[in-house]
């Protein structure tokens, strides 16, 4: 199994309430893909490097898990899906 820093981004319209099931769901979408979750770091809202569609803020959150490489494909495809999710990225830790 290889470590993975999993980050997204949720937009600033989702409320307390909807950030919290966002994660909690994408939590279990890589749990339930076999992944391993090590901690879960709510960085809060944050203003972006730059605009996306408009937006200036975003929800940040990241996740480091221990995955298999194909592992991530189910979170990957809901995220791309998911119109409160403005960005995501997935990096593999080299620890």
């Amino acid at each position: 199994m290889r470590k993975y820093e999993v980050l997204y981004i949720i937009a600033p319209s989702v409320d307390e309430d909807g950030v919290k099931q966002t994660i909690e769901r994408y939590n279990n979408v890589l749990t339930s893909s076999g992944a391993e979750i090590e901690k879960v770091d709510e960085k809060g809202k944050r203003r972006l490097a730059y605009e996306i569609d408009d937006l200036k803020d975003g929800y940040y959150v990241v996740v480091y898990i221990k995955a298999e490489p194909d592992t991530t494909n189910e979170f990957e495809r809901l995220v791309k899906m998911d119109d409160n999710i403005i960005r995501h990225l997935i990096v593999r830790d080299d620890d």
